[in-house]
C-alpha cells in the first residue's frame, strides 16, 4: 500500500478546527488541497500528520502553536494615524486590511483597536498562539 512520503504530491480533504471545536476552515464542498510534501507549501505539522499516511486513510491530528503558526509576535502589532489611510476608510474592530511594502509584497492585517486619531493594526496570522486540530483524509498520492 502506497504511502504518502517527502516529495510525494498529495491531495488531502480536511477539516481544521481550534480547541473549543470551532472550524476555521475545510475542503467540504470543495476539490481536496493538493500540494508537494516538503516544499514548504503548508504548515509544518500538516505535513507531518500527513506523513506515513495510507491512501484513503483517515485520522485526527493535534498541531501544537509551534507546529502551526507560532507564538504570537508583539512587534506585529502597530499603531497607525488615521491620516495614512484612505480618506473614504472608515476603520473598524476586525476589518482586515492589505499593507504592501515597498519591495511589493502584501501582509495582510486586522483593526484591533480604534482610537480617535490612530488605529492599532496586528499582522499576526489569525491562528498564531492557537492549538489546531485537522480531520485528513488522503484521497490521492503521486
Amino acid at each position: 500500500m502506497i504511502e504518502v512520503k517527502e516529495n510525494n504530491t498529495v491531495k488531502v480533504h480536511y477539516t481544521g478546527k481550534l480547541s473549543d471545536g470551532h472550524v476555521f476552515d475545510s475542503s467540504e464542498g470543495k476539490e481536496p488541497l493538493e500540494f508537494t510534501m516538503g516544499k514548504g507549501q503548508i504548515i509544518p505539522g500538516f505535513e507531518k500528520g500527513l506523513m506515513n499516511m495510507k491512501l484513503n486513510e483517515k485520522k485526527t491530528i493535534t498541531i501544537p502553536k509551534e507546529g502551526a503558526y507560532g507564538d504570537i509576535n508583539e512587534s506585529l502589532k502597530q499603531e497607525v494615524n488615521k491620516t495614512e489611510l484612505p480618506k473614504d476608510m472608515t476603520p473598524k474592530v476586525g476589518m482586515e486590511l492589505v499593507s504592501q511594502s515597498t519591495e511589493g509584497k502584501e501582509r495582510n492585517l486586522v483593526v484591533i483597536e480604534v482610537k480617535d486619531d490612530t488605529i492599532v493594526i496586528d499582522g499576526n496570522h489569525p491562528l498564531a498562539g492557537r492549538e489546531i486540530i485537522f480531520d485528513l483524509e488522503v484521497v490521492d498520492i503521486k
